[in-house]
């Protein structure tokens, strides 16, 4: 019994330690039935990528709930890396967030004002923190793949920015944790609905993600 007891415990230390991807993405939103984040984080989950045990977590469009749901899971996980992934549906490639503002906006009708109603990620935190990823080596990576993919210097002001901030937030005192955020864009089967607009099939979103794993995990330790 004592050593069944103690290769339970090596399992769930090994399951919390630094070989762990957390990867979150988001239910749907917005009348969608589906959202490729949450897809994409579904089909990687217990993967292994470039030495990382994936762990998906699945967020509620919701910026008070998901910044929760994020803190709880980095406790719980207590990762080596963390992937956010969201979907920004209008835009053409894969996006790489290279800033987060303690900026919230509760509305996603609002963030056309740039989010001057709105009210802090977390009270009293600075006012921006940047991506804590190897994005150069990430864009090389999907170049190399010729997967569309950019540079994004606004996550916006609502739920997204909101879990990116607080991701980053919750990891200040632990530097050598990469984290950051990847907007992905609509969804091949979602063009029926938004038509004039740009999408991507899963599975050259799935490869975008496994290929940032894998620059992420082989990325120099800080």
């Amino acid at each position: 019994m004592k050593r069944a007891r103690l290769a339970q415990e090596r399992r769930a230390q090994a399951g919390r330690g630094r070989g762990v991807l957390l990867l979150s993405g988001f239910e749907p939103f917005g009348g969608e039935r589906s959202n490729p984040s949450w897809e994409v984080a579904a089909r990687l989950d217990g993967r292994e990528l470039g030495g990382l045990t994936v762990r998906a977590v699945r967020l509620p469009v919701s910026a008070p709930r998901a910044v929760r749901a994020i803190a709880a899971a980095i406790r719980r996980l207590r990762p080596h890396a963390v992937l956010g992934l969201g979907q920004a549906g209008e835009r053409p490639a894969i996006s790489l967030e290279k800033v987060a503002i303690n900026l919230l906006e509760r509305r996603a009708g609002r963030e056309s004002d740039g989010g001057l109603a709105g009210t802090p990620v977390v009270r009293g935190g600075t006012d921006a923190l940047f991506a804590r990823l190897p994005l150069r080596a990430i864009l090389r990576a999907l170049a190399r793949r010729g997967i569309p993919a950019a540079l994004s210097l606004s996550a916006g002001a609502y739920v997204c920015n909101a879990v990116m901030y607080a991701t980053l937030y919750a990891l200040r005192a632990r530097p050598e944790v990469a984290a950051g955020f990847i907007h992905l864009p609509y969804a091949a089967r979602q063009a029926v609905r938004h038509r004039q607009a740009p999408s991507m099939t899963l599975e050259m979103m799935t490869a975008a993600v496994e290929a940032a794993a894998a620059a992420i995990a082989h990325a120099p330790s800080k």
